[in-house]
């Protein structure tokens, strides 16, 4: 049965950068989109990056230009690197892949920006 599991989150002044890490296991990130979501106090779930099979990377716009979505294949996880982050980029992360039918989700790292 595999997972996938979240690390790296902490807390951090504005303007600052963390590297949020998304590890794989019992299956294989290889071969398979990826996704960072995130969900901040009060607020709906929101889709942050997104790396392809191909890893082609796609953004939402409020993260454009500071976050960067990457995979490392041979270490089964995916990373998103965020930057000059605010504090309304305060949330829980999550990664998300879909294989076979069936969804993976990590339990989030919280990530907090203070002001």
């Amino acid at each position: 049965q595999g997972q996938v599991e979240e690390s790296g989150g902490g807390l951090v002044q504005a303007g600052g950068s963390l590297r949020l890490s998304c590890a794989a296991s019992g299956i294989s990130f290889s071969n398979n989109d990826i996704d960072w979501y995130r969900q901040a106090p009060g607020k709906q779930l929101e889709w942050v990056a997104l790396i392809t099979s191909g890893d082609n990377t796609i953004y939402e716009d409020s993260v454009k230009g500071r976050f960067t979505i990457s995979r490392d294949n041979a270490k089964n996880t995916v990373y998103l690197e965020m930057t000059s982050l605010k504090p309304e980029d305060t949330a829980v992360y999550y990664c998300y892949t879909a294989i076979a039918g069936r969804r993976y989700w990590g339990q989030g790292t919280q990530v907090t920006v203070s002001s």
